[in-house]
């Protein structure tokens, strides 16, 4: 089952970026630390009963990358992977119009399905489309540069 698309999301500048600095350097130490010796970490939580917070390796690799984006005074957004989106939001990640995206959409460039009229999109899907736009774009970048290597223009 989908999930609607209703990530957390914490706006660009609202958080200090020293703070959050200072807090990217102690999980990262922390992570050192323990190593690849464990999938759980526990936590102490400073002002708490002195019991000992139980945390999947992984979500506190997340926070570190989710500190390191605030650090730099970037927003942060967390979205399931299996979240659906309606055509307008994805078009908004895009940074196209949604007439551009429904045209994606009914050329079969990005997965979606039907909701009644209503077109969905899988936060999935959406992710998976951009990673081959960026390969395409990469890869006529390095054709370009080849061809005007061979041609010995500057």
């Amino acid at each position: 089952m989908a999930t609607k698309a209703e990530g957390a999301k914490v706006a660009p500048g609202v958080v200090d970026a020293e703070v959050a600095a200072r807090a990217l350097r102690r999980v990262k130490d922390y992570l050192a630390s323990a190593g690849a010796r464990s999938d759980e970490l526990e936590i102490l939580v400073e002002g708490g009963p002195g019991e000992a917070l139980v945390v999947p390796r992984q979500a506190v690799e997340l926070f570190a990358h989710i500190l390191a984006a605030m650090a730099n005074g970037q927003g942060v957004q967390i979205m399931p992977v299996n979240a659906e989106l309606t055509t307008q939001q994805a078009a908004e990640l895009l940074n196209v119009s949604r007439p551009y995206l429904i045209g994606l959409l009914e050329r079969g460039e990005i997965e979606y399905r039907l909701v009644g009229r209503h077109r969905r999109v899988r936060f999935d899907a959406l992710m998976d489309y951009m990673r081959r736009d960026d390969l395409a774009r990469k890869q006529v970048v390095d054709e370009l540069t080849r061809l005007d290597q061979e041609l010995g223009t500057d």
